[in-house]
């Protein structure tokens, strides 16, 4: 069992690894670039130390010798070539593996690391029996990032946990000493009696003045695993000179800025976590909202002010816990980075990826999920839709094709969109295939938006013949599936030979919404308030002036509209007057016929289970106040089924897919 520091250590290298293999593929755009260099070699060097203090000498020993590659390109004995390049590329995924492998995964190939260590000392000139180093030396900068010269005054004092879980403060200030001149004082006020001593605890701090060209942030990363288990302070020495303190004490100076742990940006917290905070908030929103019933009927007015008081704590509590979920898109995108750049090199076509909003935030279980349809539409743009260089001078557009992620806020929502300067969609060539595939009538009237649709039906591909990259018909299948299992949706756009656009609209949030409680019948449902627009009356005389078409006239536009109760087939008389439900869908606004309009209501989503896998107008189901169950309504996948089933074309009936009458569970 990996102890916490251990765990801590392999969570952030992994992060620290997708840095390293950022700043080498920006490297191969611009390989003078000394930034680009520092940046790798820095990861590199905490990947490899931080390794080593930890007991994961394997993973310290191999980074070491791609450290020491970089280290000769800063010190300009060797060129930053394509050779270097896939060898450094190569070399992140053999880390990646060590990494798995420390955390109990499939093992790591030790031959392919062995070739790149080998290939590694032929293009840096270093003898083939060259010998790894050892672990403690490891941990050793062969040289400190550029900063200042200036003198740093650090506080540094080992928690009592930080010698039991590994860690080894020596190694550390040897580390300190590489950055340039250290003066050491031990503060030795903390050691007790002979008799309470334990010999697993280290009673010893240090009061350091570091003298060198060097940053906050580099001092820093010294001690990036061991932070949460230690004292430390980092400032820069003033004049006149730093006042020495004992170490325990946390004097402010002003005008002077302390990098110490009381001024952490964040803290890390384990998933589990936060699902086990929210799912907490979750229980506290049901039985708030069974309070709020209960004093809804008695009158008791005191009853009803602590209502609304806990109402109005479990709203913020609930925001701040869903908060805290919340991650950027940007670990996400960058991600991508390796996908285009290996890509390109398969299909011989260079290409650029770009972002935009990518300190966009969503829930992390959201974009857990994400991951394999934004990789497919990336290959799609880059199979299908980004022209060969040959073709793309032709038609006048610059060689370098464009692939563009991007992502914005809507409301309750976030889009996420896949872009790029390619051909675009063959509109007709979709058309004919889909007529061949017997997915559409000869006659059938389309527009753009349901033509382009046709691409992510099961099988569906324009290609004739099958590659490694296209021809089987399942990316947009597996795109259109995960999207709709995060209770999303999916618009397509494209022009003729200006590209094509897919855009993903995804929830913030999968574990509690805002909610529309309505009634259809005898029955609850629950709306998510993200996708209706307005609530309108339908009376009779508007249903007569539609000539019995499921249209309704809403300040001038056309809506089209799906009664509930005939759709789901529950018994019940229709009402003199009835609410239409106008909700935004990917095909547009569409209504949604109810008998009435309960109110706003917090909607802690639980899942249905198996049994109601195959009942795709649903999304979820959630605990009312009084007790009893509502089904949340999924209004994407209702509007498209309703328009596939043809129940909108005029004199047809509405006929839901159920043969059986809906009932409540």
């Amino acid at each position: 069992m990996l102890d916490k520091y251990q765990q801590a250590y392999l969570e952030e290298a992994r992060e620290i690894v997708l840095e390293l293999e950022s700043a080498v593929l920006a490297l191969d755009k611009s390989r003078e670039d000394a930034d680009l260099v520092a940046r790798a070699f820095r990861a590199l060097h905490t990947i490899k130390g931080s390794g080593a203090m930890f007991g994961f000498t394997a993973i310290a020993e191999f980074t070491h010798h791609l450290e020491n590659a970089f280290d000769q390109v800063r010190n300009r004995n060797l060129n930053v070539s394509s050779e270097l390049i896939a060898l450094a590329l190569s070399a992140t995924d053999q880390i990646k593996s060590m990494l798995q492998e420390a955390s109990g995964g499939d093992p790591a190939d030790a031959a392919a690391g062995t070739t790149l260590l080998l290939k590694l000392r032929e293009l840096m000139g270093t003898p083939p029996a060259a010998s790894a180093p050892k672990a403690e030396a490891a941990s050793a900068p062969p040289a400190s990032p550029a900063g200042e010269e200036r003198e740093w005054h650090i506080r540094f004092s080992p928690g009592p946990e930080l010698i039991r879980y590994g860690g080894n403060p020596l190694l550390l200030l040897r580390e300190l000493a590489q950055m340039g001149t250290l003066k050491a004082t031990a503060v030795t006020t903390a050691i007790p009696p002979l008799g309470d001593l334990d010999p697993e605890r280290c009673y010893v701090g240090w009061d350091l003045l570091l003298h060198g060209k060097t940053t906050a942030d580099a001092i820093l990363d010294v001690f990036i695993f061991v932070q949460d288990a230690c004292e430390l302070k980092v400032e820069p020495v003033a004049t006149p000179p730093v006042e020495l303190t004992p170490l325990g004490e946390r004097r402010r100076h002003p005008g002077r800025r302390a990098y110490d742990k009381e001024n952490a940006s964040s803290i890390r917290v384990a998933p589990a976590k936060l699902d086990q905070l929210v799912d907490l908030v979750g229980q506290l929103v049901t039985v708030q909202a069974h309070l709020g019933e209960l004093a809804g009927r008695r009158d008791d007015r005191e009853l009803q002010a602590v209502s609304e008081e806990i109402e109005s704590l479990t709203s913020s509590l609930r925001e701040t816990s869903m908060g805290m979920r919340t991650v950027p898109l940007r670990p996400a995108f960058e991600r991508f980075k390796r996908l285009v750049h290996d890509l390109g090199q398969t299909l011989h076509k260079d290409v650029e990826l770009t972002f935009e909003g990518a300190d966009t935030e969503l829930d992390k279980t959201v974009i857990d999920q994400l991951s394999d349809p934004l990789m497919h539409l990336i290959r799609n743009s880059m199979d299908h839709g980004i022209e060969p260089a040959e073709v793309r001078a032709t038609l006048g557009k610059p060689a370098t094709g464009t692939v563009h992620l991007s992502a914005r806020h809507a409301g309750a929502q976030v889009l996420v969109s896949v872009s790029d300067d390619g051909r675009g969609i063959d509109r007709e060539a979709v058309r004919g295939r889909a007529l061949e595939k017997g997915l559409i009538s000869p006659d059938a009237r389309l527009n753009d938006s349901e033509v382009f649709s046709l691409i992510m039906a099961p099988g569906f591909s324009t290609a004739r013949e099958v590659t490694d990259l296209s021809g089987r018909g399942v990316g947009m299948d597996v795109v259109r599936k995960n999207v709709e299992s995060l209770r999303g949706s999916i618009e397509i756009s494209s022009q003729p030979g200006a590209g094509a656009t897919v855009t993903l609209r995804l929830p913030l949030t999968l574990a509690i919404i805002d909610g529309l409680l309505v009634r259809v019948g005898d029955t609850r449902f629950v709306m998510p308030l993200a996708n209706t627009v307005e609530c309108v009356e339908l009376s009779r005389q508007d249903i007569e002036a539609a000539n019995g078409k499921h249209l309704a006239n809403i300040r001038g536009e056309i809506v089209p509209y799906v009664r509930l109760s005939e759709y789901l087939q529950i018994p019940g008389t229709h009402q003199e007057r009835e609410q239409v439900m106008v909700a935004e869908t990917e095909h547009g606004r569409f209504g949604f016929v109810v008998d009435e309009v309960l109110g706003d209501n917090q909607t802690v989503i639980k899942n249905l289970g198996r049994l109601f896998r195959s009942v795709t107008e649903l999304s979820g189901a959630t605990i009312l106040g009084d007790g009893s169950v509502a089904l949340i309504l999924d209004l994407h996948r209702l509007a498209h089924n309703v328009i596939r089933n043809g129940s909108l074309h005029p004199g047809s009936p509405l006929r839901g897919p159920r043969q059986q009458p809906y009932q409540e569970s």
